[in-house]
């Protein structure tokens, strides 16, 4: 079975950074200022200007034209992210940033952690009166990254209830769909091992090619089917007592509110007993193949109806057997929600089930491999006229620091993480070595230790034995004298046995 395998997430280019609303910067005077410059107390100055550790810089944003798909301006806070909440935020050392106080040694996991860095908007900008009633609030570090997979991908709110539009979407159905959840997986994996102190923590993956069931659905991993109600959680999983958020969107929009982190409910989730008119299955080698030979990242009006093009196909709504968009069926990358059918199903709520994230742990070593496969110039990522959110320098919303999307189509080498099946056999053979021996480096003391004692003991063991070979020797020497110095023939009277005897 290839179910769980640990994909190597170093992380080097995503530099101390967090992601969402600053506590520091979550008040009134910081968003009517619209300044995240905060005073580092190390010299009492903004970012720690005095001290050269930082600067208070502006934020400039693309002015590149967006696709056709959202014909509106000015009316959703995502719009040319971040300017809406901040326009200014702190630099050092050339990376968007904001002090925190970072404990890396948390006892309590990241569900049950209060994130100390960030909390969630639960509000637009019109609604918090444009900066006096300001509206978040606190949660955990896992739910933090569940909001802002469900903040990304939320429709737009007009104004009013029922007021949306439904058809816009700032990390998915179109080219950022990658770029966005490979930050996505780096940030999660950079929390969780701050949480627990484990440095070494990497994300695993799920590789579900031609799998018939939800292979990691034991709960021994990620939990298994409860025997009372097959739609739930098993009791004996952990994931049982999960609550979920952020998982009833259409309900958001009729009341024309977001998501505000309040628990909704448990995970839910029945794999295989999904709607087959909208996947057939989980998918197969032969279509991740097919996949992986689109030489085109995205094509045409780079939405859902883009035909030959590897990200709409991997996404899911390119027929992954013919490469032609907007697909009578799910598939890839889709299909997998879909089979999972519970709260994996719904866009905005699928990050509460830990399998969203072995899922996309998945998904980012297929990108990786087209990335390796073709070898694309960085200009093939569309710089212009995608669907808005998503051109090369769109900054990533709900990010911060800010990532654009053009900056992580790269390989993972570049980024400092690899994934081990992708390795040719030879660097696999080098990467092995050179862990054997750091592993060796850290046993090096002890082994040295060991070959003097060693030496000290047989220098010791020689000097013994030669001292025994001396006295043997001086022994047999005396004994042989002795011996020179006894009668050859026995005068004993009646004895027979006298060399005359024996040579008559």
């Amino acid at each position: 079975m290839r179910s769980l395998v640990v994909v190597v997430f170093v992380s080097q280019l995503l530099k101390p950074a967090w992601q969402q609303i600053p506590r520091q910067c979550a008040t009134s005077e910081a968003l009517a200022s619209r300044q995240c410059c905060p005073v580092w107390s190390g010299d009492g100055s903004a970012c720690g200007a005095r001290s050269g550790r930082g600067i208070c810089q502006d934020v400039a944003v693309s002015e590149q034209p967006d696709g056709p798909q959202y014909p509106f301006n000015g009316v959703d806070d995502r719009e040319r992210w971040p300017l809406t909440f901040l326009t200014a935020l702190a630099v050092v050392s050339g990376t968007l940033w904001v002090p925190t106080a970072v404990n890396a040694h948390l006892a309590t996991s990241a569900k049950n952690t209060i994130s100390q860095d960030y909390v969630i908007i639960t509000g637009t900008y019109s609604q918090m009166s444009n900066s006096s009633g300001p509206m978040f609030r606190e949660v955990s570090i896992y739910d933090l990254f569940v909001w802002m997979h469900y903040y990304v991908s939320r429709p737009a709110l007009l104004g009013g209830e029922n007021n949306v539009w439904m058809q816009v979407d700032f990390g998915h159905w179109a080219p950022a769909f990658l770029p966005w959840h490979r930050v996505f997986l780096l940030r999660w994996e950079h929390e969780i091992r701050k949480v627990t102190g484990d440095f070494d923590f990497a994300i695993p993956y799920w590789d579900w090619r031609d799998a018939q069931e939800c292979e990691v659905c034991t709960n021994e991993l990620v939990g298994g089917q409860s025997p009372l109600n097959p739609n739930l959680i098993s009791p004996s999983s952990v994931f049982s007592s999960w609550k979920v958020i952020c998982s009833r969107e259409p309900e958001y929009s009729m009341r024309g509110v977001l998501c505000n982190g309040t628990e909704e409910g448990p995970l839910l989730r029945n794999p295989g007993k999904h709607d087959q008119n909208l996947a057939d299955g989980l998918p197969t080698s032969s279509e991740v193949d097919f996949t992986l030979s689109l030489s085109q990242y995205d094509t045409g009006p780079m939405d859902r109806m883009a035909n030959m093009s590897f990200r709409n196909t991997l996404e899911g709504f390119g027929n992954p057997r013919t490469g032609l968009g907007n697909s009578s069926k799910l598939g890839m990358h889709a299909a997998l929600h879909v089979f999972m059918n519970g709260t994996m199903s719904s866009v905005q709520g699928s990050a509460n089930d830990p399998v969203f994230l072995l899922h996309h742990a998945f998904v980012d070593s297929i990108y990786e491999q087209w990335l390796r496969r073709h070898q694309p110039e960085k200009s093939h990522y569309p710089t212009a006229n995608a669907p808005i959110g998503h051109n090369s320098e769109y900054y990533m919303a709900p990010f911060m620091p800010l990532y654009r999307n053009g900056d992580y189509f790269i390989s993972s080498k570049e980024i400092g993480y690899e994934y081990s099946y992708l390795q040719d056999p030879g660097q696999r053979f080098v990467d092995d070595l050179v862990s054997y021996l750091e592993e060796a480096r850290g046993l090096w003391p002890w082994l040295l230790g060991a070959a003097v004692l060693g030496a000290v003991c047989s220098a010791l063991l020689a000097v013994v034995l030669a001292k025994i070979r001396s006295l043997l020797s001086r022994q047999g020497k005396r004994r042989s004298s002795e011996s020179e110095k006894q009668p050859l023939i026995s005068s004993s009277e009646g004895s027979t046995d006298s060399y005359q005897a024996m040579m008559a």
